[in-house]
């Protein structure tokens, strides 16, 4: 049942469970660098008007809760008033009743503090959740009725930021999650962002569309872009210089749209005091470059996951920093963004060497060339910043060691670089670089990768690591961040990752996760309080280091010979599965073998399941409910299967036919039973990727084109042969129902129908034409142009209440 719209009674668990949290003591923000207090006053001087910023706020209540439009008012704090030098908001009472029936007044430095308060108070005042539309959206329910809104005690509550900056996005995120968004979605990022207190946002849309004037004025004609540029879903590995080409060209038309697009994200982005993080110029030039300017010092780089080294979409060409043309580009992109945008921000993103290692490790060479990549920002933008994503000294630790790193980091003035910890969850670099030494830097949450859907993550590392990162001896910390490469996944990680912009002490996580779940569902639910009491001890406790990236057998199918496994089964500790009690779990298995990421004890998280399937009577009509239901059942289930899978390659080396034939038809039963669960909810379905991709298209070239590049992405990702599957096949695999039944159910069926025929007519399993006949069927779906559903059928708690008694019972 949905909690009654009052909140006098069902407001009183969740006040006493608020209890039990202290709020974040008021703290003076982190001032870092004197440098970094100028870059503080560069930024202030692009602000929007208090007025506009306020209005903007204000937009925000009125698009999350049009029914209490008037009963916030929100108040720029002038500098030297509530919040002093530091960036906070204070939520107070409006004295009486305001004219205008405002009972509440939320002040701050900016519209996105003013937002945060809104957030802060709807939260832990009104037991509200806000999380993205594709994870259950926003729980409003307990929101009490206008003029009955909970009063605050005294004078208010004011709330600092322990650092100046909430920093969002990582360089994929704009092709794993964002390529197909049109403005209304971008709308509602942006409030999301405003809510959860993100002030520093990348804002990488319709930059093809600026490359495309410059490149021009350096001669480079529309045909050389079409070689240069890819397509839609894979853009942000040609703005890295991975690849070129591949699922292009792009039309004019995304070129005229993205730009406008681009321009409405950054005006909502400066109304609401947001600080965006621009793009720069990082060296991947079109191949011409190599005959228009000939003795420039150009490299081409070397295959990056090809199969064969394809020159169609095979090694980019690099300008060397240390050449002036290097300036000259990098100079002309900033001014034309400023020409487009105006001068709206100071801080520029470049990464030239993630994944593109320096000819020498000479220290000083490195130094030359940090120097002249920002030169290229500064000549362009006297103000200019570089932010650099820290990736590359945890992927390339072996080049960057400490005298490379620091020839790096020192190569622009302190307080002119931020870098971006970028793996701070996991593999904090701080640490070890006795905190950049000296640099300005970002504790970032990275977490995701590919767009994967898989429950994970590791709750007390967010709530401890940004408090141990800033309180450490010489901390050099200015900001914490989400780099995730994609969203819209695990809605609990992000939420406790946000409210660490306004933490400045470490945070129960048990005692958080109790208003959490009253908070996201909309009441108190003993069973489920116990419930994520285990996922907090399990899912989201991976304490292994290992960066998790989902490779679940039926979301990644091994691509391997099951010859390849007989060393290792004689290692493998785990129980075949009984054919009449088939309640078993994912055992330990030997570490060499291709296996998927497992840390917890499945079990338990079982046990969890069985708590929310026993709490569906009374929350099932809650969409986050349902949301977290489905999750669950769906992790359960694709852990099982994975034990299944190992079955059944266990029977083929036991040349028991009967065994595999019966695990065989468990795996590919459980796809079917995955598919079923899914369908039962819009966040978990295949369609909506496929046509909001199509709905961009203005033509039936552009439609087919954009509708290959959505299929290809989430499938294939990059080339292949007509044997071998491409290098990064399954890497933004996802559980969607459509591609589950469509194109995960057809692989796994042909592969285990040639392994019992291989018994059946005692020769070796052929691996070569296995691959010919997936590849081809994987190459005619990427093409295809079949319908899937955009609505849900089924009902999730039936569903899931089924499959836990056929699975589990």
């Amino acid at each position: 049942m949905r909690p009654p719209p009052l909140p006098s009674l069902p407001l009183l668990p969740f006040l006493l469970l608020l209890a039990l949290l202290p709020s974040p003591p008021a703290v003076v923000a982190a001032s870092g660098p004197t440098s970094w207090e100028a870059l503080r006053a560069a930024t202030g001087r692009r602000a929007a008007s208090p007025v506009t910023q306020e209005g903007a706020a204000a937009g925000v209540l009125r698009r999350l809760l049009p029914s209490h439009a008037l009963s916030f008012r929100f108040q720029i704090d002038p500098k030297g008033g509530v919040c002093g030098e530091s960036s906070c908001f204070k939520i107070s009472n409006v004295d009486g009743l305001g004219k205008d029936g405002a009972e509440i007044l939320i002040q701050g430095t900016t519209a996105v503090e003013l937002a945060s308060g809104l957030h802060w108070y709807l939260k832990y005042w009104c037991g509200v959740h806000i999380s993205w539309d594709k994870t259950g959206g926003a729980q409003l329910a307990s929101v009490p009725t206008p003029g009955s809104l909970p009063r605050v005690k005294g004078a208010g509550v004011k709330i600092e930021r322990p650092v100046p900056w909430n920093y969002y996005q990582n360089v994929v995120t704009s092709s794993y999650s964002f390529v197909w968004w049109d403005w209304r979605r971008w709308e509602k990022e942006i409030d999301w962002m405003a809510l959860q207190g993100i002030n520093l946002p990348l804002a990488f849309t319709g930059q093809e569309a600026i490359w495309q004037k410059v490149f021009k004025s350096f001669n480079v004609t529309d045909r050389d872009l079409d070689d240069f540029f890819g397509g839609p879903a894979f853009l942000a590995w040609a703005r890295m210089g991975n690849l070129h080409a591949w699922g292009g060209p792009l039309s004019q038309n995304w070129f005229d749209q993205q730009l406008a697009l681009q321009k409405k994200i950054l005006s909502r982005m400066i109304e609401l005091g947001m600080v965006p993080v621009l793009p720069s110029f990082s060296g991947n030039v079109p191949v011409v470059f190599k005959k228009l300017f000939p003795s420039a010092t150009i490299t081409r780089l070397g295959e990056w996951n090809t199969v064969d080294g394809d020159p169609r979409w095979c090694c980019t060409y690099i300008l060397d920093p240390s050449d002036a043309l290097f300036i000259d580009v990098g100079q002309a992109f900033i001014k034309q963004q400023m020409k487009e945008y105006g001068d709206i921000t100071s801080i520029y993103n470049c990464d030239t060497f993630n994944e593109n290692t320096p000819l020498t490790n000479e220290p000083a060479y490195i130094s030359s060339l940090g120097s002249a990549i920002y030169e290229a920002m500064s000549r362009g933008n006297k103000d200019a910043v570089w932010l650099m994503q820290g990736w590359l000294f945890y992927s390339d630790a072996a080049f960057w060691k400490e005298p490379q790193m620091k020839a790096l980091l020192h190569s622009v003035p302190i307080g002119k670089m931020i870098v971006l910890d970028l793996f701070a969850d996991v593999k904090p670099i701080w640490k070890m670089s006795s905190q950049f030494y000296g640099v300005p830097y970002i504790w970032c949450m990275l977490h995701n990768f590919g767009g994967n859907i898989e429950m994970y993550g590791i709750l007390d590392s967010i709530s401890s690591g940004p408090i141990d990162a800033r309180t450490s001896y010489n901390s050099t910390m200015v900001g914490v961040g989400m780099c995730m490469e994609g969203i819209e996944q695990n809605p609990v990680v992000y939420e406790l990752m946000s409210e660490m912009a306004f933490r400045s002490q470490k945070v129960k996580v048990e005692d958080w996760l109790k208003t959490y779940s009253y908070r996201r569902y909309g009441q108190s639910n003993v069973e489920i309080q116990k419930a994520w009491a285990i996922l907090y001890h399990t899912i989201y406790n991976c304490t292994d280091g290992i960066a998790d990236h989902n490779r679940d057998y039926i979301v990644e199918f091994p691509d391997m010979s099951p010859s390849s496994f007989n060393s290792q089964f004689s290692k493998r500790r785990s129980i075949s599965l009984a054919r009449k009690h088939p309640r078993l779990f994912l055992s330990e298995v030997s570490a060499s073998l291709p296996q998927p990421h497992l840390w917890y004890s499945t079990k338990e998280a079982v046990k969890a399941l069985d708590l929310f399937i026993s709490a569906g009577n009374d929350l099932s009509k809650s969409l986050t409910f349902r949301y977290d239901l489905v999750d669950q059942t769906r992790q359960s289930l694709s852990k099982l299967a994975n034990k299944i899978y190992l079955d059944a390659l266990n029977s083929y080396q036991n040349k028991d036919l009967s065994d595999l034939n019966f695990h065989t038809k468990k795996f590919l039963e459980l796809i079917v039973d995955i598919d079923t669960l899914l369908a039962s909810d819009d966040n978990f379905l295949l369609g909506p990727w496929l046509e909001s991709a199509k709905s961009l298209a203005t033509t039936e070239d552009e439609r087919t084109q954009y509708e290959w590049n959505a299929r290809t992405q989430v499938s294939m990702w990059y080339d292949d042969t007509k044997t071998e599957q491409s290098k990064l096949h399954d890497y933004a695999n996802k559980f969607w129902s459509g591609l589950l039944k469509s194109y995960y159910l057809p692989r796994a069926s042909k592969y285990f129908t040639r392994l019992s025929r291989s018994l059946q007519e005692k020769r070796s399993f052929q691996l070569e034409e296995w691959r010919r006949d997936w590849i081809s069927y994987s190459n005619e779906w990427q093409s295809g142009k079949e319908l899937y559903p955009v609505k849900a059928t089924g009902d999730a708690l039936s569903i899931s209440r089924s499959l836990f008694a056929k699975y589990f019972g």
